[in-house]
């Protein structure tokens, strides 16, 4: 079993009756202060209580048990722990070994390390610092065994595997313990990095054949719109892939018709977009809670995070893994985030967002929302990416008229809004180079100078 030392970190608290960030301060070292800029980027401005939609902070506080002050306060506290989430895991480099927030309002943002020495780095910049054996690289290289090894050894009954940070470890979940274990050999992975935790959990994804509101299959079957998007002068939306094959026609809620399916995965991963005709218009809007979207940004394991789906409506639970790989009876999908979040046949393609900023489309999961169960989404970025996309964000005018792309990595290239930017990426704007902190997607008022949140200058 692998060493865990705790180092005491310094959380930041929040001063009463205010959510700005000046109200921030921590009782030796404060955390780093979000500068000003666009509104999203800017945890104080966007992600303050007096701006959060009402549906938003209800749907908090009746699924997570929260009060209404620790509702607003963990939106604050989960935007702030992304920007120095981003700094420290760019200092770490290869030491990092994971970072996680907790507490009712996310008041605590730990970040794991392999080396001691970085410790009063973590804790200067307002973390809680715990020094463990094994890097993030190491545990996601054993996950990656493991799914090699579940497209030769079967794996229904050991369905997901993830990394750990609070445990330092890969876990396995299984219905039977000794298909986890057949897994671990076939992988020869060390036994000593893999949690085996027992379920009875058989996740599935949530495609209703039923019918309903949302979105329509040609053919049969239901599913829920994603986020709206663009694609040069074309609009449309994201979903899941398992919802429907490239060319298959789809109507709306209202049974009108709608679009046709552009590109679809599944399984291996879990993404589709569908081409609507001139009868739909994109909008930046959440269905149910009235929250407009502004961006892509990536949450912290442990935030906060909010599903809108045609059959359960707005769920909120909290991020529990990124990176996850799970097997479905149609076959494994990587890269699946794994939450607390309950969702039900029909929700599968629906939005994610965690404050703001959207998340990923459902997939799928065990559980119901009477009992309580869990769901994994498809990164957003990813699909926007591989599609060459422009996600619809509140206040967005014209989309880019050629496709984004992902820029090359190594190497620094030229900022341009639509590109889906990774941690640690390098580009330049006007004469200066800037470094990535958070996997977003760039859009027009987000140049770098303007937002030192998503950008560090660094030459």
């Amino acid at each position: 079993m692998p060493k865990i030392h705790r180092a005491a970190g310094t959380a930041a608290l929040l001063a009463a009756g205010t959510l700005v960030l000046s109200g921030l301060v921590g009782t030796a070292a404060a955390r780093p202060t979000v500068p000003s800029g666009p509104d999203v980027p800017s945890a104080a401005e966007t992600l303050r209580a007096g701006r959060a939609p009402a549906g938003l902070l209800q749907a908090l506080r009746r699924d997570l048990g929260l009060t209404a002050g620790q509702a607003e306060r963990r939106l604050v506290n989960e935007a702030q722990a992304g920007v120095t989430l981003g700094r420290l895991s760019l200092e770490l480099g290869a030491r990092h070994a994971g970072s996680w927030v907790d507490g009712a309002d996310s008041g605590t943002l730990t970040v794991a390390t392999t080396a001691r020495s970085d410790v009063a780095a973590i804790e200067r910049a307002g973390a809680r610092a715990v020094v463990v054996d094994r890097s993030l690289g190491e545990l996601e290289a054993d996950r990656d065994r493991l799914d090699r090894a579940a497209r030769t050894v079967p794996a229904l009954d050991a369905p997901v595997r993830y990394v750990d940070p609070a445990r330092n470890k890969v876990v396995v979940e299984a219905v039977d313990p000794a298909a986890a274990a057949k897994l671990v050999a076939a992988a020869g992975v060390d036994p000593a990095a893999v949690e085996v935790v027992r379920t009875g959990e058989r996740p599935r994804t949530y495609h209703d054949l039923r019918g309903g509101d949302a979105y329509h299959m040609g053919g049969g079957g239901r599913c829920s719109v994603g986020f709206p998007v663009t694609r040069s002068t074309t609009q449309g939306f994201v979903t899941a892939g398992h919802c429907g094959t490239v060319g298959r026609s789809t109507s709306g809620y209202n049974q009108v018709a709608q679009g046709t399916f552009q590109g679809s995965t599944f399984p291996g991963r879990d993404m589709a977009w569908v081409a609507v005709n001139s009868n739909w218009t994109a909008t930046a809007t959440v269905v149910g809670s009235g929250q407009q979207v502004a961006g892509s940004t990536q949450a912290v394991v442990g935030a906060s995070v909010c599903r809108s789906g045609s059959t359960t409506g707005w769920r909120c639970g909290t991020v529990q893994q990124h990176n996850t790989s799970v097997t479905y009876p149609e076959g494994t999908v990587s890269g699946v985030t794994r939450t607390s979040v309950c969702a039900e046949p029909g929700d599968s393609g629906g939005s994610f967002v965690s404050g703001s900023q959207a998340q990923g489309v459902t997939s799928g999961g065990s559980g119901n929302c009477s009992s309580g169960g869990t769901t994994y989404y498809y990164p957003v970025n990813p699909i926007l990416s591989s599609y060459g996309l422009t996600l619809k964000t509140a206040g967005s005018t014209t989309p880019p008229t050629t496709p984004p792309t992902t820029p090359p990595d190594p190497g620094t290239t030229t900022w341009a809004p639509g590109t889906v930017y990774q941690p640690g990426a390098t580009v330049t704007y006007d004469g200066a180079t800037y470094r990535c902190l958070q996997q977003h997607q760039a859009q027009g008022g987000w140049e770098p100078p303007n937002v030192p949140a998503l950008w560090q200058r660094v030459a």
